[in-house]
């Protein structure tokens, strides 16, 4: 009895100790959102409502006092992230992690991502400039004004806040168009098959790029090279190897607009889901609401820049997927043999430039906790020197790398012109100014009108494509101006009530200039036809249902072939059955996709290890949008010289040879943690995603600062985007970084949820409370109309100047 009673003080104990910790923790991390502060710089007052979820509506008297608040409020929630991303986006993180983090800083210093936005902001126009700066201005108030209200995340991670400049936002939208441009890291690749294979034999595995729209499409691939290219040994070069660790293979995202006549409230529809890496809580993007008497926006912005590019306002909605347009180069430069100080252009030889950067790395065991280290970057004429010192390059080249947006800086980055935009018209006119990332927008108006039209600028090439690194011969540049805005990529009321785009190639056989070498395989894009086809009304639940399908179109071509294979054989006979039987649906609930999935990895490492090593299998293999519609052309053709096992002289293996021989390695590692009977090898129990803070990514805490993980249907093929890194199956690694779907028929609300929260607050309610309705698939909202954020208000401050 004396023993019962202690342990139940001792669980009360702990109840009360869980509940004080429940109750204090937010409290610790908290900051105001009732009442009243002064905000300076505002005109008139300005009224903050926050809904359920925390979401910010700002109510102003003008545009002006608006983005002043926005920048406040998102200091409020984010000022931490916005931190870390301007420290990423600059060449600062190894200030937070140190010398691990030293190779990422020299990467980012060197592509010069900030250099470039401290350019930029000096050559900006004064309506351009002004507007960034009102938004500047907001977080830098808060940052002076509410030091008692900052992050507890500045204290852990023993660092301070600092005052934000126009340069700042910029270095976020360059490095925001960094890291969705995709051509760096296809081109390094096809050069370092043609490394190793020579030019002839690489070309079989350069990417067949498909425009599902055209018909025969498939019958051709999109890569050809117009001269010899040379080896260059690039893959002796670990620092150009590295530029592939943060590549953005496999990000991309899925969106659609659908007209009028296909909406039952006579207006059109808008969805968009983002994929990105979005496991970082409390997510890529801050949503908030604008109100003026001119203007009414809900929507999100990555925090650090003003305005909305993905939402709607009461006349028009916005979606964005990745174009993949080539707007990176690779040069391959020839070192003066006598002055290693300068290059060749031909028989002139013409001095490096040299900057010189300091690195401040911490580091414990130096006074003050940190180092200095100096890095001189070199540049060409084309831009900077990306190799590393001449290191492993016994050819005397070195690598240099150009990139459009340094070369394409506006007076205007169009940001104000479409938060303003009101029809489809005043949505081109301002992406003809956004020339920092090149995305697809899809967008409607509410008289009716739906369009898509690619932003950002590329180059006219001399050379036609550009899928390698082109060899400098003499001082002429290849890049002859611009591709005009008004022949890129765009469409308008299309007579099939529909436009929708999926990363997957858009430009047509007969598009006159060169646009890329890299899309996403057609499969979403396929999926995404059949579901928009036909001529009945869909409502937004039905485009909601839509982002969330789970059917594999390439599975359903490949499946097939690999069932049939495993059933000749009693050994994998029982997988062949389970594959035979499949629906081709990605469900964390079936066997069929695991084993799918981890059948054809097996495969691909066997048709290409032999011959490309286990290093630089492993690298085309992290890149699915190189290798996916090429391999399956091979499969489906059934017989390829790549199938014959180069190490086995005495034997010539078959597709279907390769396919037993990976089921059986299949088997091999589900039987070691999931046991011995097939149909227990569930997609969702291998096929997982997790959610982590940033204070704690791995070990002890991660998951009780984070969320998960959690069983995940979907795929890498599916509209439904759940990618995983095939050097790691099947641990998800991009998907949806947002759910949208806006009927602009509903003047109330529109569907939209974050795997993650409002807050980047640890402890906060609201930094990953939308993370389990993500997962499930519930609709959350963004309010719109002042009835509707009336009705879900929860707490109103009242800025005042």
């Amino acid at each position: 009895m004396k023993a019962a009673k202690y342990l139940l003080i001792i669980g009360l104990l702990i109840v009360i100790a869980v509940a004080g910790l429940a109750f204090y923790l937010p409290k610790l991390n908290g900051y105001k959102q009732e009442g009243s502060l002064t905000l300076p710089g505002l005109s008139e007052p300005v009224r903050v409502v926050r809904d359920e979820k925390g979401m910010a509506y700002i109510y102003a008297k003008d545009l002006h006092d608006a983005v002043l608040a926005q920048g406040f409020v998102t200091a409020q929630d984010r000022l931490f992230h916005m931190q870390v991303t301007r420290m990423l986006a600059s060449g600062r993180i190894s200030e937070l992690a140190g010398e691990k983090a030293k190779d990422l800083d020299v990467r980012m210093r060197t592509i010069g991502i900030y250099r470039n936005a401290k350019k930029h902001a000096g050559i900006l126009n004064e309506r351009t400039k002004g507007f960034i700066q009102r938004y500047v201005d907001g977080i830098n108030a808060f940052i002076k004004t509410r030091p008692g209200s900052r992050q507890i995340e500045f204290s852990l991670a023993g660092v301070q806040p600092e005052p934000w400049e126009v340069a700042d936002s910029l270095a976020v939208a360059y490095y925001m168009g960094w890291i969705t441009s995709g051509n760096l890291s296809s081109e390094i690749l096809a050069q370092m098959l043609v490394d190793k294979l020579g030019p002839d034999r690489a070309s079989e595995l350069f990417p067949l790029n498909i425009n599902p729209d055209e018909e025969g499409a498939r019958s051709a691939a999109n890569t050809t090279t117009t001269e010899t290219p040379c080896r260059l040994n690039i893959g002796a070069d670990k620092k150009i190897v590295s530029y592939l660790d943060d590549s953005p293979h496999g990000r991309g995202s899925n969106n659609w607009a659908v007209s009028a006549l296909r909406s039952p409230h006579g207006k059109p529809v808008v969805a968009n889901d983002p994929h990105l890496d979005a496991r970082i809580l409390p997510g890529i993007w801050y949503p908030c609401g604008i109100i003026t008497p001119e203007l009414r926006t809900v929507g999100v912005m990555v925090p650090g820049i003003p305005g909305m590019v993905i939402g709607r306002t009461d006349r028009i909605a916005l979606g964005v997927t990745n174009a993949y347009g080539d707007c990176q180069d690779l040069y391959i430069e020839t070192l003066d043999p006598n002055d290693s100080g300068r290059y060749m252009e031909g028989s002139e030889s013409i001095p490096f430039e040299v900057k010189e950067e300091r690195l401040r790395i911490k580091d414990k065991k130096s006074p003050g906790g940190f180092r200095e280290e100096t890095l001189q970057i070199k540049y060409t004429r084309r831009g900077p020197v990306v190799s590393g010192v001449l290191r492993g390059m016994k050819t005397g080249r070195i690598l240099t790398l150009r990139w459009a947006a340094a070369e394409s800086m506006g007076h205007n980055i169009g940001l104000e012109e479409l938060l303003k935009a009101g029809s489809a018209d005043e949505i081109s006119r301002g992406l003809k100014n956004l020339n920092f990332i090149v995305l697809n927008f899809v967008f409607a108006d509410a008289d009716g009108n739906i369009g898509w039209r690619v932003s950002g600028k590329l180059p006219m090439r001399t050379q036609g494509d550009s899928s390698l690194p082109y060899a400098v011969k003499d001082g002429t540049d290849n890049w002859k101006g611009w591709i005009p805005f008004e022949d890129m990529p765009h469409s308008l009321n299309p007579s099939r009530g529909w436009v929708g785009t999926c990363n997957q190639k858009t430009v047509t056989k007969d598009y006159p200039y060169y646009f890329s070498s890299q899309f996403a395989p057609s499969y979403r894009y396929i999926r995404l036809k059949e579901l928009l086809s036909g001529k009945g009304q869909l409502s937004a639940d039905q485009h909601w249902e839509f982002q969330r399908d789970i059917v594999n179109v390439m599975s359903q071509a490949i499946a097939p072939v690999m069932a049939k294979a495993l059933l000749k054989h009693e050994d994998t006979r029982e997988m062949g059955t389970i594959l035979a039987g499949w629906d081709c649906h990605d469900d964390p609930g079936k066997a069929a996709p695991a084993i799918f999935q981890r059948v054809y990895l097996e495969f691909l490492h066997l048709v290409l290890e032999d011959e490309l090593g286990p290093e630089l299998t492993g690298s085309l293999l992290r890149s699915g949008y190189f290798w996916q519609e090429r391999m399956q052309r091979m499969v489906m053709e059934g017989a390829s010289q790549w199938f014959d096992n180069k190490s086995t002289p005495d034997k010539v293996e078959t597709r279907d040879e390769l396919f037993h021989e990976a089921a059986l390695s299949a088997a091999k590692e589900f039987e070691a943690s999931l046991g011995k009977n097939p149909s227990r090898w569930l997609w969702g129990d291998v096929h997982r995603i997790q959610f982590v803070n940033a204070l704690r990514r791995k070990g002890f805490g991660t998951s009780l600062l984070g969320c998960g993980p959690y069983p995940m249907g979907g795929s890498r093929e599916t509209l439904y985007c759940a990618w995983f890194d095939n050097t790691a199956p099947f641990e998800v690694t991009v998907s949806a970084s947002l759910r949208m779907v806006v009927d602009l028929g509903d003047e109330d609300k529109a569907i939209a949820v974050l795997p993650g929260g409002v807050t980047g607050r640890t402890f906060h309610s609201h930094m990953k409370d939308q993370v389990e309705p993500y997962m499930r698939g519930d609709k959350v909202y963004w309010w719109f109309s002042d009835k509707a954020i009336k009705e879900h208000r929860a707490s109103t401050l009242l800025l005042n100047p």
